[in-house]
């Protein structure tokens, strides 16, 4: 790999199957099948956007595998990280369909899937030291003992060369043993990163706290640089550092068709303007923005845009 890649991420892609009536999982006959994963997500609106993206992984040697695969090409993301486990098999999930605004039901079949088998013997350091920005999600964290091994690694590795880091809690608690050490697990990540990214919730599970510059004030005493705290429809709060702070007002949707992969557009919105250069408030506005997109569709990214979508808009 030649080209400098502006963002890197990491972590598990399944093929998700959304069914396409309302109802209980069990009773839905027809589904139609997309691709699902946070850190996925995030590379794919990134791309799309002009970035420059790569995404590391591992997929099984299968047909969801492959499924991935020709995403990511088409999606124009760098998967020379990407790794074919010949062992262990790709995961997958169902999703219901909603028509009021409310979460999806999800139910997941990763348990020993090829991206919980990552670790730090996957790393090629050649890989990260051509890059800008790593970004990391609590997902990939909660995968594995060693998939969190990873996440510190990679951390550690930006950090000492200098690159910027930005990380999403992004909780799922089922993933973990318990709160307590969810919370303690990433948190630890959390302060490694220059940008912290927790919605209005996690961050009162993580930190205890309620107030959003409470929130903030506990990682920006850790060395983070900027802590941007999402509270939905009252948009997002942030505080800096150098103790800029500030709140940028969320976009009035009409019409809430899946609310899946809101803050993972946030995120693109965020990092994006941030390595352009924009303004904090400027960041967060494009975060809103494509945070709302992502919500008028079905699918985790289906409502990311492209650079003229964006401006259009």
């Amino acid at each position: 790999m030649k080209t400098q890649l502006d963002v890197v991420t990491y972590g598990e892609a399944m093929a998700m199957f959304v069914a396409t009536e309302v109802g209980e999982l069990h009773d839905v006959n027809a589904f139609v099948k997309r691709a699902a994963g946070a850190e996925l997500n995030v590379a794919t609106g990134l791309a799309r956007l002009g970035l420059n993206v790569g995404w590391m992984s591992r997929i099984g040697n299968d047909s969801f595998g492959r499924f991935i695969k020709k995403m990511l090409e088409r999606e124009g993301i760098n998967a020379d990280c990407v790794i074919t486990d010949e062992l262990h098999p790709t995961g997958f999930m169902l999703k219901s369909k909603v028509e009021d605004g409310s979460d999806p039901k999800t139910e997941y079949f990763r348990k020993g899937s090829a991206a919980s088998h990552l670790s730090v013997t996957d790393v090629d350091n050649h890989y990260f030291a051509n890059t800008r920005h790593l970004h990391l999600s609590g997902v990939a964290a909660a995968l594995s003992t060693t998939s969190y091994e990873l996440s510190s690694f990679l951390a550690d590795l930006m950090r000492q060369s200098g690159k910027t880091i930005s990380f999403d809690p992004n909780l799922r608690p089922s993933l973990w043993k318990n709160q307590q050490e969810m919370a303690q697990k990433l948190n630890q990540l959390a302060f490694k990163a220059d940008w912290v990214l927790p919605g209005i919730n996690e961050g009162k599970i993580l930190t205890g706290l309620c107030a959003p510059e409470a929130i903030a004030d506990f990682y920006l005493n850790q060395g983070v640089k900027l802590v941007v705290i999402k509270n939905g429809g009252e948009g997002a709060y942030y505080k800096t550092a150098d103790n800029q702070r500030g709140t940028v007002p969320a976009f009035r949707v009409e019409n809430v068709v899946d609310t899946v992969g809101a803050g993972d557009g946030f995120a693109v919105g965020v990092i994006s303007a941030m390595l352009e250069g924009k303004t904090i408030e400027q960041a967060l506005r494009r975060g809103n923005r494509i945070g709302s997109l992502a919500i008028q569709v079905i699918g985790d990214s289906e409502g990311l845009p492209n650079r003229q979508q964006l401006g259009d808009f």
